[in-house]
C-alpha cells in the first residue's frame, strides 16, 4: 500500500518546486504582442486579422481628417497580401533623437510611439495608442512600408517585427536581419503619402481565420459616410476576376442615417451639433520622469444625425473619431438621456402626455435610427479594439448638446419640421400606450387562474398533433362554413379557428384597440407567439396559417383583413412563407354520364376557366347538367370542401409573400390606412380599367 503523500502547507517553497529570478521571462519590444496577440486585436481569428486591416486604414483615414490626401487604396492581393495607399504626410523618415532610429523604423517597431500623443501633428484621431502599425508588424511574416517624402521614396521592409531585407518579393523570400530605412529613388515633386504592404503571419491566426471583403466593403462605406468627399477604394485580386468597389458620399452622417434606415420615414434627418469644451485630468511626464495629474483642455464637438420610421426597429450606430464603438459608451449615455428626457419635457408641456403617463427610451427609439459621432482628442477608449468610449465628461456634454438642439426641433414653430415633430411625439405616444396597453394585457392574463390561464378559446377546433411541422390552422369565416369544414378537415393535423365577418382593421387602429378586440385577440392567442416587437416565430403553434373565406368580395376584405393584421403584428410568419389563403371554387360541373377514368365532378375557380371548360366539354360532345355556382364555402358538402380545398393532395394554396417590404408598407398603408384620397384614387384608376361585362351583380 503507498505511503499518503506529504503534505506541502506552511512549508518553504523550494520544497514543492524550483522558482528564482531566473525563470522569470521578460518579453522585450514586439515579442510580447506574438505571445499575447489577443491582447492587442481581440482574437485570432476572422476578427482579429480584419482588426489588423482596420488598423492600417484608420491610420490613413486619419491623414485625411488632417487634410492630407482625399483617397485611399485598399488591395487584397491573391498572394494574401494587404496593400494600403494613402496620400497623406507620409510617415517621418528623419531620425527620431531618442532612439537614433529612423521615424519609420520607430513607428513600426516600437510600441505606444506615434504622433497621436497630445498636442502633436493630430487632434482628433482614430488611432491613439501608438500601438496600431507595430502590431500589425509583429504578426506579419513580412511588412513592406514606402514612404513619399522630401521628393524621395523611402522603403523598409520587415519579418514578424524584426528590420532587414528579402531577396525576392512574397513572404517566402529569402530574408536577411538588419538595415534601416532606404532611400529608393526620386518622387514627385511636392507628392507625399505611404505604402504599406504586408502578409499576416498564418503561424500565429487560426486556419479558418479569412479576409472578409463583405466586411471590408462595410468598413470602407461606413468610412466615406463620416468623411465625406473622402474615396475609398477596395480591390480584390483574389478571385479569377479583379473586382474594384469605390465609396465617396459627400452627404456625410444625413446620408448615412438615410442608408441604415429599415423603414419609411415619418421625419427628415435631423442633424443634432454643438461644440462644447471640457477640462480633464490627465497624469503628464514632467521633467524629472515623474507622473504628475495635470488639468488639460479638451474640444469636443458632437454631431449627430436622427430620424425615425413607421416601423419598429432601433438601429443606433456610435462613432468616437470615426472610430465604431459597437458597445456604445458615455456618448451614447448622454444621448439617450437626453432623448427621454427631453421628449416627456416638450409632450407634458403640448399635452400629448397625460397626467400619469410616463415615457421610457425604448418608446422614444421605437422605429428611430440615429448615427450618433463626437471628435475630441486622446478619448478614453476600454482597450485597444475601442469598443466603448469611456471619457466621463462626455455623456453631460452629449446630454446638454442633444436637449438643446432636439428641443428646437420639437417646439419649432415653422410649418414643416412642426408637422414632422408632431408626427415623431405622436408615435412616441402611441409607443408609450401601446407598451401600457400589452403590459396590461399580460397582466390580465397573469390575474386568470391556472385553467383559464391554460386553456384556448372554445371556438376554436384544435389538431391532436403536436408536431408543428405537420399542423395547419385554418381560420374560417362564418359558422355555417365551419360545420362543413369540421366534417371534411382531417382531425389529426388541421386546426379550426371561426371568425365573424370582417375583423378589426388593424391598420387604422392602435395596439390597445386590436388587443381589445375579441377576433384578433383570438387570432394571436391561438397562433400563440405573441404579437408586434415581441412576436416569436418559433413558438408558433402551427406550421401553416390559411385564409379560408368565400370566393367573393366579401371573403376577399376579410382576407385583406386577416393579411393586414398578421403583416403588421405577426410578420415573421409571412416573411417565412407560412401564411396562405384557400382558394375554394366557384363552379360544379357534373358529368351526366363520365366515361372509364374521367371524373364526376369537375371544379372551377374564376369566370374565365369556367367559359373555358364548358366550350371545351361541348366541343368533345361530353354531356353536363346545369353548373352549380357556389356562393360561399356553406354551400359545398364536406366531401366537395376537403376534395377542392382542405386535402393536400388535391387543393391549391396562395402564399403570402413580401418581396418588397417598403412597396408593401406603402400599398398597406394606402389599402387600409387613415388616408382616404390615395384610396380614391387607387379605386377611380382601377375602375377605368375594368371591364364592365366582367362585373357580378
Amino acid at each position: 500500500m503507498p505511503s499518503p503523500a506529504k503534505s506541502t502547507i506552511g512549508k518553504p517553497a523550494t520544497e514543492s518546486r524550483d522558482y528564482e529570478a531566473r525563470h522569470l521571462l521578460v518579453l522585450e519590444g514586439l515579442e510580447a504582442v506574438r505571445k499575447r496577440p489577443a491582447m492587442y486585436i481581440g482574437s485570432t481569428d476572422t476578427r482579429g486579422l480584419m482588426h489588423c486591416v482596420w488598423e492600417i486604414i484608420d491610420n490613413a483615414v486619419d491623414e485625411a481628417l488632417a487634410g492630407s490626401g482625399n483617397e485611399i487604396l485598399v488591395t487584397l492581393g491573391a498572394d494574401g497580401s494587404v496593400s494600403v495607399q494613402d496620400h497623406g504626410a507620409g510617415i517621418p523618415v528623419d531620425i527620431e533623437p531618442r532612439t537614433g532610429l529612423s521615424g519609420v523604423e520607430v513607428v513600426f517597431t516600437k510600441l505606444h510611439a506615434g504622433g497621436k500623443f497630445g498636442a502633436g501633428s493630430y487632434n482628433a484621431t482614430g488611432g491613439l495608442h501608438g500601438v496600431g502599425a507595430s502590431v500589425v508588424n509583429a504578426l506579419s511574416s513580412r511588412l513592406d512600408v514606402e514612404v513619399d517624402r522630401k521628393s524621395a521614396t523611402w522603403g523598409m521592409s520587415f519579418r514578424r517585427g524584426v528590420p532587414g531585407t528579402f531577396d525576392g518579393p512574397g513572404p517566402d523570400a529569402k530574408f536577411t536581419a538588419g538595415g534601416g530605412l532606404q532611400k529608393l529613388g526620386k518622387a514627385k515633386r511636392g507628392a507625399t503619402g505611404t505604402r504599406i504592404t504586408y502578409w499576416p503571419d498564418r503561424s500565429i491566426f487560426l486556419k479558418d481565420a479569412q479576409l472578409s471583403i463583405e466586411e471590408l466593403h462595410a468598413r470602407a462605406r461606413q468610412t466615406s459616410f463620416l468623411v465625406p468627399g473622402l474615396a475609398l477604394v477596395v480591390t480584390d485580386d483574389r478571385g479569377p476576376e479583379t473586382s474594384v468597389e469605390k465609396f465617396l458620399h459627400d452627404g456625410g452622417i444625413t446620408e448615412f442615417c438615410e442608408f441604415l434606415a429599415p423603414d419609411r420615414a415619418i421625419s427628415d434627418v435631423i442633424r443634432l451639433q454643438g461644440q462644447s469644451r471640457f477640462t480633464e485630468t490627465v497624469p503628464m511626464l514632467d521633467d524629472s520622469g515623474a507622473m504628475t495629474p495635470t488639468d488639460v483642455e479638451r474640444d469636443l464637438d458632437v454631431d449627430i444625425a436622427i430620424r425615425w420610421g413607421e416601423g419598429y426597429q432601433t438601429m443606433v450606430q456610435s462613432y468616437v473619431n470615426i472610430i465604431r464603438t459597437p458597445k456604445g459608451g458615455t456618448h451614447v449615455t448622454g444621448f439617450e438621456r437626453a432623448l427621454t428626457k427631453t421628449f416627456t419635457e416638450v409632450m407634458r408641456g403640448t399635452r400629448l402626455l397625460k397626467n400619469g403617463d410616463e415615457v421610457i427610451k425604448d418608446d422614444v427609439q421605437e422605429g428611430m435610427t440615429a448615427v450618433v459621432t463626437v471628435r475630441l482628442a486622446e478619448p478614453q477608449f476600454e482597450g485597444q479594439t475601442k469598443e466603448v468610449l469611456g471619457t466621463p465628461p462626455v455623456a453631460a456634454l452629449v446630454q446638454k448638446t442633444v436637449a438643446a438642439e432636439l428641443k428646437s426641433f420639437l417646439t419649432s414653430t415653422k410649418r414643416e419640421a412642426k408637422t414632422q415633430a408632431r408626427a415623431v411625439m405622436e408615435k412616441v405616444v402611441s409607443a408609450s400606450r401601446s407598451r401600457v396597453a400589452a403590459r396590461q394585457h399580460r397582466e390580465a392574463q397573469r390575474r386568470k387562474n391556472a385553467l383559464e390561464s391554460s386553456t384556448l378559446p372554445p371556438k376554436l377546433k384544435d389538431c391532436r398533433s403536436n408536431d408543428v411541422d405537420s399542423t395547419e390552422l385554418f381560420i374560417v369565416e362564418g359558422d355555417s362554413a365551419l360545420g362543413t369544414a369540421q366534417r371534411a378537415r382531417n382531425g389529426d393535423t388541421q386546426a379550426l379557428l371561426p371568425i365573424r365577418g370582417k375583423i378589426l382593421n388593424v391598420q387604422k387602429a392602435s395596439v390597445g384597440d386590436m388587443l381589445k378586440n375579441a377576433e384578433c385577440a383570438s387570432i394571436i392567442q391561438v397562433v400563440g407567439a405573441g404579437s408586434g416587437r415581441n412576436f416569436d416565430p418559433d413558438a408558433a403553434r402551427y406550421g401553416k396559417i390559411i385564409f379560408m373565406a368565400d370566393a367573393d368580395a366579401d371573403g376577399a376584405h376579410i382576407r385583406c383583413l386577416l393579411a393586414t393584421l398578421f403583416f403588421r403584428y405577426m410578420r415573421p410568419l409571412i416573411d417565412a412563407g407560412r401564411v396562405y389563403t384557400a382558394v375554394p371554387p366557384l363552379h360544379r360541373f357534373e358529368l351526366t354520364n363520365p366515361k372509364k377514368g374521367q371524373p364526376k365532378y369537375i371544379y372551377t375557380y374564376s369566370d374565365a376557366e369556367y367559359q373555358r371548360k364548358a366550350a371545351e366539354l361541348t366541343k368533345k360532345n361530353i354531356r353536363f347538367s346545369e353548373p352549380q355556382r357556389y356562393k360561399g364555402l356553406g354551400e359545398m358538402d364536406a366531401n366537395q370542401l376537403s376534395e377542392t380545398t382542405m386535402n393536400p393532395r388535391h387543393r391549391t394554396l396562395r402564399r403570402i409573400t413580401v418581396d418588397d417590404a417598403i412597396l408593401a408598407e406603402t400599398t398597406f398603408e394606402m389599402l387600409m390606412g387613415n388616408d382616404v384620397a390615395p384610396r380614391k384614387e387607387f379605386i377611380i384608376d382601377g375602375a377605368y380599367a375594368l371591364d364592365a361585362a366582367t362585373i357580378d351583380a
